[in-house]
C-alpha cells in the first residue's frame, strides 16, 4: 500500500507544477514551433527566385507577339501534358484512347470512346496543372528531379503509343527526351533541376493562362470548359475560373511541399545525385 501524501506537500507539488508550466512553457512552445516552421535557407531562396523568373518570363513569352514563338515548343510539351491528362483518366474511368495529336494552332485533341466524362474533360487542366505541381516539387531536389525525369519518360511512351500517327506529337517529345536525357550530365544534374522546375511552373500555369485566352480575352467556345457546361451546368467562364483556382493551388502546395522537404545547400544535392545513377562515372566509362 502507497504511503499516504499529507495535504501540505499535495500543495507544495501543485505550486510547483504551475510555476515550471509557466515559466517553461513558453520556452518549449517556442522551441517546438521553431523546429516545425517553415523555413528558407540559401539554396531554397534561390530556387525561390528562379521560380518567380520563370513566371515573370514565361508570361511575357506568352503574351508578347512573334517572341512568344520561344516557348513553343515548351508549349507543345505541355499541352503533351493536357492530353495525357485526359487519356490516362479516360482509361481509368472505362473508357479507350483512339489517338492523340498536337497542332501548333489548335492546341491539341484526344480522340476517346466512353470514359466519365464529368471526369475526362477537367482532367486536362488539372492534370496537366497536377503533374505540373509535382514537377515544381520535385524541382526543389536533383535526385527528385531524377526520379521526375524517369517517370516522366514512362508517361512520354504511353503517349508516343496513343500519337504514333502524329509526327510533330513524337517530334516534341522525343525532343524533350533528349533535353532531359542531356542535362543528366550538366553540373551533376543542377541543369536537369532547373529544366524540370521550368516544365513544372508552365505545366501548372498553362491552364491559368489558356484558359484566359480561350474564355475570357478571346472567348474561345470550344474549350473543355464550354464542353463541360454544356453537359453538366454552369458557364463555361465559371469553370475555367474555378480550374484556375485549383491550379494555382496545386502550384503553391507543390512550392510549399517543396520548401518543407527538400532543405539540403547545392553541395549536398551534388552529393546525394552520385548516389542516384551517377552521371561523372557513366562519363568515365564513355
Amino acid at each position: 500500500m502507497a504511503p499516504a501524501i499529507p495535504p501540505s506537500t499535495r500543495s507544495s507539488l501543485a505550486k510547483l507544477a504551475r510555476r515550471a508550466l509557466v515559466t517553461g512553457g513558453p520556452t518549449m512552445a517556442s522551441h517546438h514551433f521553431e523546429r516545425r516552421g517553415l523555413t528558407v535557407n540559401h539554396t531554397q531562396g534561390v530556387t525561390l527566385g528562379v521560380i518567380i523568373a520563370y513566371v515573370v518570363i514565361i508570361a511575357l513569352l506568352w503574351n508578347l507577339p512573334y517572341v512568344r514563338w520561344v516557348l513553343w515548343p515548351f508549349k507543345m510539351l505541355v499541352i503533351a501534358f493536357h492530353e495525357f491528362g485526359h487519356a490516362i483518366t479516360a482509361c481509368c474511368t472505362g473508357g479507350r484512347v483512339e489517338s492523340i495529336s498536337l497542332d501548333p494552332h489548335e492546341g491539341g485533341v484526344t480522340h476517346m470512346r466512353g470514359g466519365k466524362q464529368f471526369i475526362t474533360l477537367p482532367a486536362g487542366y488539372l492534370g496537366s496543372s497536377l503533374i505540373g505541381a509535382l514537377l515544381t516539387f520535385c524541382g526543389f531536389n536533383i535526385v527528385a528531379s531524377k526520379v521526375a525525369s524517369i517517370v516522366l519518360g514512362v508517361c512520354f511512351l504511353l503517349t508516343l503509343w496513343w500519337a504514333r500517327k502524329d509526327w510533330l506529337t513524337i517530334i516534341t517529345i522525343l525532343l524533350a527526351v533528349g533535353l532531359l536525357v542531356g542535362f543528366w550530365f550538366i553540373e551533376r544534374g543542377q541543369a536537369l533541376r532547373f529544366m524540370v522546375l521550368f516544365i513544372g511552373v508552365m505545366s501548372s500555369l498553362y491552364s491559368v493562362w489558356d484558359i484566359c485566352d480561350d474564355l475570357i480575352l478571346r472567348k474561345v467556345n470550344s474549350s473543355d470548359a464550354s464542353v463541360f457546361a454544356k453537359r453538366y451546368g454552369g458557364s463555361s467562364q465559371c469553370w475555367g475560373v474555378l480550374w484556375s483556382l485549383v491550379s494555382l493551388l496545386l502550384l503553391i502546395c507543390g512550392i510549399l511541399a517543396g520548401l518543407a522537404v527538400f532543405k539540403q545547400s547545392f553541395e549536398q544535392q551534388k552529393k546525394d545525385s552520385e548516389h542516384f545513377i551517377p552521371t561523372v562515372r557513366m562519363l568515365a566509362r564513355m
